[in-house]
C-alpha cells in the first residue's frame, strides 16, 4: 500500500513538469525521421555548448564512461542520459524485485509508472547536479557559479526528457536514449579513424594527426608505419591516441557482434487454438541483450563519480589511508581528474594495446571485474524484467501454446524453459562482458561498451523502420502489429 501511494505521489508532480503531447495523428515515416534528425541536432548543438560559470580547461574532456549517459564533459551535456537511464533502472528494478506493487499489464498502472519515472529522473538529475558543485568537480568555485551550474544542469537534462519523451510518444524513431547513445558512439568511431587534428601534448604538436587512419597514411609516407600500429601514452596521466590495432578491433568486434546479434535458439511450440499448429519461438542468442553491461558501466561509473567527490572534500592530497582504497586522484595541468590507485583505478580500463603493456594487471582486473559482474547483473536482469522461464511460461500458456511434445501446463513448460533460458543468460552475459571488455583495453574506437550498445541499438531500429514501411505499404495490416 505504501509503494502505491510512493508512485502516485511520485506521478502526480508529474503532472507539473513540462510534457511532449501525443501526436493527433500518426506521423508519416518521413515526418517521423524529421523529428527524430531535429531532436538529433538540438542534442548536438548542446553537447558543444560550455557550462557558462566553470574554467575553460576542464571542458571538452572526452571519457569512455561518457559514451555510455550519451554525456560531453564541461558542456551542458555534462549529464547527457544518465539521470534518465539510472531513474529507469532503479524504477525498473523496484517494479521487478514487488518492492513497488504494480501491474505493468494495466493501461492506468503503466502510465502512473512512466510519469513516477519522469519525476523521479528529474529528481535525480537536480541530486546529481548538486554534487557535481557541491563536490568541487568543476574546482573551486563561487557560490553564483555553483548556482549557475545547477541550473543550466537542470534545464539541459530537462530538455533532453523532453526530447526523449517525444521521440517515444509517437513523433520520432525509436528512444532520444537510444538515439543519443548512437550519435555519441557513432561520432567517437569517425573522430578516432578520421580526424586530422594534430595530437597535441601540453601544447607541443605530435607528428602525427589524432585519427587513426590519417596517422597511418603520414606514417607510410615517412617511412614508419609502425608508428601507427601502436601508440603508446605520451605521458603518465594522457591517454594514446587511437591507433591500428584500435581500428583493426572495432571492425572485428562489429562483425562479431552482428553476428551474435542474429543467432537466435528455436523453441518448438504448438497452437492449440490453431488444430496443433506447430511453429517455433525464437530465442535471441544474447538473450539478455546489453543490459548487463550497461549496468555494470552505471555501477563503475556511479561509483568513480562519488568516489571523486569523496576524494576531492576529504582527501585531496591522498594522506588518508583508508579512503586510499576508494581511489586516490590527482588533477592534471588540463583540469581533468585521473584516478592513481585504488578501487577507481582498476575500473577504469587502460585505454589501447600501448597502456594495456605498460599495465597488464590493471587491464586484467578491469576484464574480470567486468565479465563478473555482467553475469551477476544478467541473472538480476531475467528475473527482474519477466525474462525468467516462470514468467516466459506464464505468457506461452496464456497464449494457448504449449512446447511440441509436452502436456499445456505451466509447471512443465517453465521446466523446459528452464535450461535454454539460463543457459542463454550465462553464455551470452559471460560474451557481451569479455567483448567488451577486451574491446576497450584493446582500444577499440567508441569503446566496447559503446559498440555494444551500438550494434543492439542498429538492430532495434532497422526493426522498427522495417515494421513503420509495411505499415506504410500495407496499411490494413497496422492494427494487427499494434
Amino acid at each position: 500500500m505504501g509503494s502505491s501511494k510512493f508512485l502516485s505521489a511520485l506521478a502526480s508532480v508529474a503532472k507539473y513538469l513540462p510534457a511532449a503531447e501525443k501526436p493527433a495523428q500518426k506521423p508519416s515515416l518521413r515526418e517521423k525521421l524529421a523529428w527524430t534528425g531535429l531532436a538529433l541536432v538540438v542534442y548536438l548543438i548542446m553537447s558543444d555548448i560550455p557550462l557558462f560559470g566553470i574554467p575553460p580547461q576542464v571542458s571538452n574532456q572526452f571519457s569512455v564512461l561518457n559514451l555510455i549517459f550519451a554525456s560531453k564533459q564541461g558542456t551542458l551535456m555534462q549529464l547527457g542520459i544518465g539521470p534518465i537511464v539510472t531513474a529507469g533502472m532503479i524504477m525498473q528494478i523496484l517494479v521487478g524485485s514487488k518492492i513497488i506493487q504494480i501491474d505493468l499489464s494495466n493501461p492506468a498502472d503503466r502510465i502512473d509508472f512512466t510519469a513516477a519515472q519522469k519525476t523521479f529522473a528529474v529528481l535525480f538529475t537536480m541530486v546529481q547536479a548538486a554534487a557535481y558543485t557541491l563536490g568541487r568537480i568543476f574546482g573551486a568555485l563561487t557560490p553564483t557559479q555553483d548556482l549557475l551550474v545547477f541550473v543550466q544542469l537542470v534545464f539541459s537534462t530537462l530538455v533532453v526528457i523532453l526530447l526523449d519523451e517525444m521521440l517515444q510518444k509517437g513523433w520520432g524513431i525509436g528512444s532520444g536514449i537510444s538515439l543519443f547513445i548512437l550519435a555519441g558512439v557513432t561520432f567517437q568511431v569517425f573522430y578516432s579513424a578520421f580526424s586530422p587534428q594534430p595530437f597535441n601534448v601540453q601544447g607541443v604538436s605530435a607528428v602525427y594527426a589524432y585519427g587513426a587512419v590519417v596517422a597511418a597514411f603520414q606514417a607510410a609516407l615517412r617511412g614508419n608505419f609502425l608508428a601507427a600500429v601502436i601508440r603508446y601514452p605520451p605521458s603518465q596521466y594522457s591517454p594514446p591516441a587511437p591507433d591500428l590495432v584500435g581500428l583493426v578491433a572495432t571492425i572485428v568486434f562489429i562483425i562479431l557482434l552482428v553476428y551474435l546479434q542474429g543467432m537466435k535458439v528455436q523453441i518448438p511450440v504448438v497452437y492449440q487454438k490453431a488444430q496443433g499448429y506447430r511453429s517455433k519461438i525464437p530465442l535471441q542468442f544474447l538473450y539478455v541483450s546489453n543490459v548487463p553491461v550497461l549496468l555494470a558501466g552505471i555501477l563503475f561509473s556511479d561509483y568513480i563519480f562519488f568516489s571523486q567527490i569523496v576524494w576531492s572534500r576529504l582527501n585531496p592530497n591522498n594522506n588518508i589511508w583508508y579512503l586510499n582504497w576508494l581511489g586516490t586522484y590527482t588533477r592534471t595541468a588540463s583540469g581533468q581528474i585521473e584516478p592513481t590507485g585504488g578501487l577507481a583505478f582498476y575500473i577504469q580500463n587502460p585505454i589501447g594495446l600501448g597502456m594495456t603493456i605498460q599495465e597488464p594487471i590493471r587491464a586484467l582486473v578491469f576484464v574480470v571485474l567486468l565479465t563478473l559482474l555482467s553475469v551477476v547483473f544478467a541473472y538480476m536482469w531475467v528475473e527482474i524484467a519477466g525474462l525468467g522461464p516462470r514468467d516466459q511460461a506464464e505468457q506461452l500458456a496464456s497464449s494457448g501454446l504449449q512446447i511440441a511434445g509436452f502436456r499445456s501446463s505451466v509447471g512443465i513448460i517453465e521446466a523446459v524453459l528452464r535450461k535454454p533460458i539460463y543457459s542463454l543468460t550465462f553464455v551470452s552475459s559471460l560474451l557481451a562482458g569479455i567483448i567488451a571488455g577486451v574491446a576497450d583495453v584493446l582500444g577499440a574506437f567508441g569503446s566496447g561498451m559503446g559498440l555494444l550498445l551500438a550494434i543492439g541499438i542498429i538492430y532495434q531500429v532497422y526493426q522498427i523502420l522495417l515494421q513503420e514501411q509495411i505499415e506504410e505499404v500495407y496499411p490494413g495490416l497496422a492494427r494487427l502489429l499494434e
